[in-house]
């Protein structure tokens, strides 16, 4: 049989004060209930922590030893419960996210100055990753959250959906096609393309679109980051194609941003976590800012 935290409380009680009455009266329990918990945990420790010859309450040479140990105790109990009551009331802990980069730099800053002013006692931890490596991170448990396009294969994560993006052509503001209202695939198969790397969500979406279209692709360039392809393009080095997410950006690049005609690219935007263990408090309510947030994203 093991001692509790009750237990505890009523031995150092009574050690402390030398009276069941006053000790009574500190824990809010009747004398009886005291006595009883005493004598539970003398039956536990497996013999007297009170010397009761005398009508004064006083410790055994066993029970004067164990008195430092069960304030340590309590100590430390009260103070693991303490730090548990605030990671669940928010008032610390820490939140890591995954999350792709389209969405780390043009929508993602203003989420978590929110959730700071809301909950400035939570530390944050921040992965801005391609898709393939947000995946990854919430498989091998570094990131709580992620936030991205819907994988093609979950492996044990779930993928809660909060909006959609149709990606866009963007081009210098000088090209030929910049002024036009919408372009076809067959327009940017006119110039030279800079893509995502092979292997990627984005490049493999990309090269679908261009063979659904029956138009090569004139590939000049592959990139690994999307301000890349917007940099590469400000120079004048080709066209691309990159998420919606990215508009103002790429317009702060100067580039011109143009509606892309069929076979569109139209992809869901969500948030990742895994299907086991559940969520800590900050990661719950992280999701929730984003759900509510979700028809300005």
């Amino acid at each position: 049989m093991n001692a509790t935290i009750k237990q505890l409380r009523a031995f150092v009680a009574v050690a402390k004060t030398r009276s069941l009455a006053s000790a009574s009266a500190q824990l809010h329990v009747s004398q009886p209930a005291l006595s009883i918990a005493i004598r539970n945990l003398e039956t536990s420790a497996g013999g007297p922590l009170f010397s009761r010859d005398s009508r004064q309450l006083a410790l055994t040479p066993e029970g004067v030893e164990f008195l430092g140990r069960a304030e340590q105790l309590l100590r430390s109990w009260d103070q693991s419960f303490d730090a548990l009551q605030q990671r669940f009331q928010l008032q610390r802990g820490q939140l890591a996210l995954a999350v792709i980069p389209a969405f780390a730099l043009n929508r993602l800053p203003p989420l978590l100055a929110a959730f700071h002013r809301e909950h400035p006692q939570i530390n944050l931890v921040l992965e801005d990753v391609v898709m393939e490596r947000v995946v990854q991170s919430l498989q091998e448990g570094r990131a709580e959250l992620g936030i991205t396009f819907r994988p093609e294969a979950l492996s044990g994560l779930e993928f809660i959906p909060f909006s959609r993006d149709r990606f866009v052509a963007v081009m210098p503001e000088d090209h030929p096609l910049a002024a036009e209202a919408s372009v076809s695939w067959a327009d940017l198969a006119t110039s030279p393309f800079i893509a995502m790397n092979r292997g990627s969500a984005i490049r493999r979406w990309t090269d679908r679109a261009f063979s659904e279209s029956g138009c090569d692709m004139q590939l000049f360039c592959e990139a690994s980051q999307l301000s890349t392809i917007g940099q590469m393009v400000r120079e004048g080095l080709g066209v691309s194609v990159v998420p919606s997410l990215c508009r103002s950006q790429m317009e702060g690049y100067g580039l011109a941003v143009t509606a892309l005609e069929g076979p569109e690219i139209s992809q869901e935007v969500g948030a990742l976590i895994r299907n086991r263990g559940g969520l800590s408090a900050p990661a719950r309510a992280f999701l929730q800012l984003l759900q509510s947030e979700s028809g300005r994203l």
